[in-house]
């Protein structure tokens, strides 16, 4: 497995990156901003990507020894092996993703519905956690992608670029979260909708005839 390892993502060379769907302040540790670049996980992350057809919020992906320590991870991650990804579920439907995942070659899987993410690694294979719910309802219309475009950004090597793409995704997370419980809000409701709508353009009128005649009235009592 070919590794190549930066002391700070605004190191890695710009022809040495080909994974056009992530950027390096993604893969980076997030407490001490080093990469570490494991080819063939990357390779399998972007085929992800490619297959599923729609944005992948990385989490964590890299960790220093240090950095692992201070987040509680295992002592022998794999994340401190940059084989390892906790990709957020806000846009996914976690049972198409592993499925999707196991596909490309992903073998190790974790659970965690409650923080809304699920691990993936290169192996040995092996599962934990607790599964993901069912959703409710289906996913609303795709947004565009918003956090790819930011991307772009994160690529440049300004100071502020890592922490405007941290706030992007989480942005677009967010707002998917909404729409969702938003979505769920409203199915019950949409076989009433139809009646709302006269009952409401009813109200519309009767407030267009009541000003209209005190208008009228008002008129007669000037003419007096």
């Amino acid at each position: 497995m070919p590794t190549l390892s930066f002391p700070h993502w605004r190191d890695v060379p710009e022809k040495t990156w080909r994974w056009p769907s992530f950027s390096p302040p993604e893969i980076a540790c997030r407490g001490t901003g080093a990469v570490k670049i494991n080819t063939e996980a990357m390779d399998k992350l972007q085929a992800l990507r490619n297959r599923l057809g729609k944005p992948l919020i990385v989490r964590s992906a890299y960790r220093s020894p240090e950095h692992n320590r201070a987040v509680g991870g295992a002592p022998a991650s794999k994340h401190m092996q940059a084989t390892a990804f906790d990709i957020a579920m806000a846009n996914h439907d976690p049972p198409a993703f592993e499925a999707a995942a196991r596909a490309v070659g992903f073998l190790g899987f974790g659970y965690y519905p409650r923080s809304g993410f699920m691990h993936i690694d290169l192996g040995p294979a092996r599962c934990w956690g607790d599964p993901f719910p069912m959703r409710p309802v289906p996913f609303a219309p795709e947004l565009p992608p918003a956090r790819e475009v930011l991307a772009e950004s994160r690529t440049l090597r300004g100071g502020g670029a890592a922490g405007a793409a941290t706030v992007g995704a989480a942005g677009v997370e967010v707002l998917q979260d909404v729409l969702a419980e938003t979505q769920s809000t409203i199915q019950p409701l949409v076989p009433y909708l139809d009646t709302l709508r006269w009952v409401l353009i009813g109200i519309a009128l009767i407030g267009i005839a009541i000003t209209i005649h005190a208008r009228l009235d008002d008129w007669k009592r000037g003419q007096r």
